[in-house]
């Protein structure tokens, strides 16, 4: 490249002008933010106020002889009935099949309780029993004693955990070795199921607050337990349950119907026949119950929004969501590399079904928040892959190159396990932000900044493809390379000789790679780029947007937020990109390949980083 031409000199130059702008913006400290009223999510309350109401099952009675044998009983019920019953929680009403899986959640910290037949002590290893969530939610109110000694709370940290671990199994220096060896195999098990029993908890918890009162990690872990273990100890305060006279009046506690109400009786009912593991009253119990309520001010009583929720939670749509990308990207990969049409229709077809489970999901969750549910972190990366996979298919179709399906199989793939897969803030539909409420705005705003990162994200996709492809066919290439002889070059009084230079360097240049991997490499590059520029137009108008809002919600158009910052940076490093396209004398595609990486690194920090780390006005996203 001769960098003294006018062209490529103004074109190293905008593109040098543009990566210093970018650093002295990330580098600029975002000045104190206070957050607007309302700026924050309202507070999550996992434990209704319900006022002064009674357990509608009537009061647990000491367990009296030995623990009863719950796995027989629990099959042997038909609870289907009471799954979709309305109750409302946390600021909406959703179905009592949601209450069940979000109280065992936070009690568990898993979908469903596990209980380890045999007991902790057993030498061998127990076998694991698992419950439904609606069986677990109603017997923690009904017989709240079996699981005193059950390991049922979850404890996240790991010092906390074996902390009570330790002290209630301690080791008396009188024990034998072969107690000591079964106590500490016993310590192991309990630390290694993470779950602890209440009895523990509630004996040993207050010693161990007092002792690490101050310690932040300590801090956080009670407040968890604490949350957790008032849930099973007064878990029926949720059961708001009866629909009110009126629409702007609150649910009804189940246990505030008069004492000759049939949904009363009902309940009390299946509270005595669950105690006495009468599966046959229960389940009569159970469809009294379930016919009676609904009857309760029947005119405003929800209808097809209950439908609707039942089916997301038992369709589960984001996490076979992921799975179907999973197998879509494998059949399209191989369909790349092997040519074979069978995988090319096998990929398109699994891909079509993961999109359209994800659609499933995503609409789904729309209507029962009864809003447009990109308004957490959860939801804002459920909504960026399905824009992603929307856009990605239609270039694909339009383009009639199935390596785009493949890209947005990955795209699919990578976002929606780590949505479901990790502890992602949001997977509870809740309320929103009240600022997020304030203009329609918003709405184009956020979706058109989630577009932009999942066409960041799926140039990303593209660009692996790329990467892969280009550093590959080097290193088949450096054999035949040495089989021809160009290793062996002559040498000339110590001097490289021109000539074996001159073969290396033409035999490693991307015009004399073999066809079939130039025609490849080109056809990514353009990939690429169509992706890359419409991401880059996409943010641009999404920023734009950004500030036209905040002058409606904040009043300023621009306040350097650390998340209005870094998404400028990110748009800067796809300027970069289009800019290097007009330099000549460099390969092209290997250049916007590593910048497409960089932008997505540099756009996850903006979307994770920026928000966990950086305080600003956009603490809710």
């Amino acid at each position: 490249m001769n960098p003294s031409h006018p062209t490529r000199v103004s074109a190293w130059r905008s593109m040098m002008v543009a990566l210093a702008f970018a650093i002295a913006l990330a580098g600029t400290a975002a000045r104190a933010q206070t957050a607007p009223e309302g700026n924050a999510h309202p507070q999550s309350q996992a434990l209704s106020a319900a006022g002064n109401t009674s357990n509608p099952f009537g009061q647990p009675v000491a367990p009296s002889g030995p623990a009863p044998d719950k796995a027989d009983f629990a099959r042997a019920l038909d609870l289907k009935p009471l799954e979709q019953l309305a109750v409302f929680h946390d600021g909406r009403v959703k179905i009592l099949d949601t209450l069940a899986r979000e109280t065992v959640l936070r009690i568990v910290g898993r979908r469903s309780f596990q209980d380890p037949v045999g007991g902790m002590s057993s030498a061998s290893k127990a076998k694991l029993v698992t419950y439904p969530p609606l069986f677990t939610f109603l017997d923690l109110m009904i017989d709240p004693g079996w699981y005193l000694g059950k390991p049922l709370v979850h404890v996240e940290y790991l010092p906390l955990r074996r902390e009570v671990v330790e002290a209630s199994l301690p080791i008396s220096p009188s024990d034998s070795p072969a107690q000591r060896e079964a106590r500490l195999a016993e310590r192991e098990r309990w630390s290694r199921l993470t779950r602890l029993s209440p009895a523990m908890l509630m004996r040993h918890l207050p010693a161990i607050q007092d002792r690490h009162e101050f310690e932040p990690s300590y801090r956080r872990s009670f407040n968890e337990l604490a949350e957790a273990l008032s849930l099973f100890e007064s878990g029926s305060a949720n059961l708001l349950m009866v629909a009110p006279t009126r629409a702007n009046d609150p649910y009804t506690h189940l246990s505030l119907l008069p004492p000759d109400s049939p949904a009363r009786r009902a309940a009390l009912e299946l509270g005595e026949a669950w105690r006495a593991l009468d599966a046959a009253r229960v389940n009569a119990a159970v469809r009294a119950l379930a016919g009676e309520l609904p009857q309760i001010n029947a005119s405003l009583y929800p209808t097809s929004r209950r439908s609707i929720e039942h089916a997301y939670n038992r369709v589960n749509a984001f996490e076979w969501g992921f799975w179907a990308y999973f197998l879509a990207f494998v059949s399209l990969i191989l369909a790349f590399g092997t040519a074979r049409r069978w995988l090319v229709a096998l990929g398109i077809a699994l891909l079509a079904f993961a999109v359209g489970l994800h659609a499933f999901g995503f609409v789904a969750r729309c209507i029962i928040a009864e809003r447009f549910a990109i308004q957490n972190q959860f939801e804002s990366m459920t909504g960026l892959s399905l824009f992603a996979a929307a856009v990605g298919l239609v270039i694909m179709l339009f383009r009639r190159q199935w390596l785009y399906g493949a890209a947005v199989a990955g795209v699919g793939f990578m976002v929606l396990v780590t949505a479901t897969q990790t502890a992602i803030p949001g997977k509870f539909i809740e309320r929103e932000a009240a600022i997020l409420n304030t203009s329609v705005l918003l709405k184009y705003h956020v979706t058109t900044v989630l577009s932009s990162y999942g066409l960041i994200s799926l140039g990303f996709v593209i660009s692996l493809f790329y990467l892969a492809t280009h550093y590959l066919s080097r290193a088949r290439s450096r054999p035949a390379m040495a089989l021809a002889g160009i290793g062996n070059v002559e040498r000339d009084g110590g001097g490289v000789g021109g000539v074996g230079v001159d073969l290396a360097a033409e035999a490693l240049n991307l015009g004399e790679a073999p066809r079939g991997v130039a025609r490849t490499l080109s056809d990514l590059d353009k990939a690429q780029m169509t992706v890359l520029q419409l991401a880059f137009w996409t943010l641009g108008v999404g920023i734009l947007l950004g500030a036209w809002w905040a002058d409606h919600s904040w009043g300023r158009w621009w306040a350097f937020d650390p998340k209005e910052t870094w998404a400028l940076v990110t748009w800067i490093i796809y300027l970069v990109v289009i800019h290097v396209r007009l330099i000549s004398g460099m390969n092209r595609g290997l250049v916007t390949a590593w910048l497409s990486v960089l932008g997505f690194i540099v756009m996850l920090w903006t979307y994770f980083g920026v928000n966990l780390i950086l305080p600003g006005l956009h603490a809710y996203a």
